[in-house]
């Protein structure tokens, strides 16, 4: 069975850092495009940050507000991705999803995506 597993999410203060990781088994993510997406509370999925594997395979910002904040990585020896979260703003707060999948799509990767995992909470305090 194919597992993500993200992790890495807790309570942080406005302008705080957090890294979250997601660590898959049964699936090579150098192979997929390999996504970050949120579900604020109360809101719907959104794509936030996604590595797309066609093309150039850079990655592609989703979400507006992250620019010069967020940034995404992958590891191919841990076989885990990242997603590294700078000053970060109670707007932020969400759980926070990874996902990997033939590609990113219009919407980051929310509709497209074929594996997912759990999602961890990010919490920011103003």
């Amino acid at each position: 069975e194919v597992q993500l597993q993200a992790s890495g999410g807790g309570l942080v203060q406005t302008g705080g850092s957090l890294r979250l990781s997601c660590a898959a088994s049964r699936i090579n993510l150098r192979t997929y495009s390999v996504t970050w997406v949120r579900q604020p509370p109360g809101k719907e999925r959104e794509g936030v940050i996604c590595i797309n594997n066609r093309g150039a395979g850079g990655a592609t910002i989703y979400a507006d507000s992250v620019k010069g904040r967020f940034t995404v990585s992958r590891d191919g020896e841990k076989n885990t991705m990242y997603l590294q979260m700078e000053n970060l703003d109670p707007d932020d707060t969400a759980v926070y999803y990874c996902g990997a999948g033939p590609g990113c799509g219009y919407d980051g990767g929310v509709s497209s995506m074929d594996y997912w995992g759990k999602g961890t909470l990010v919490t920011v305090s103003s």
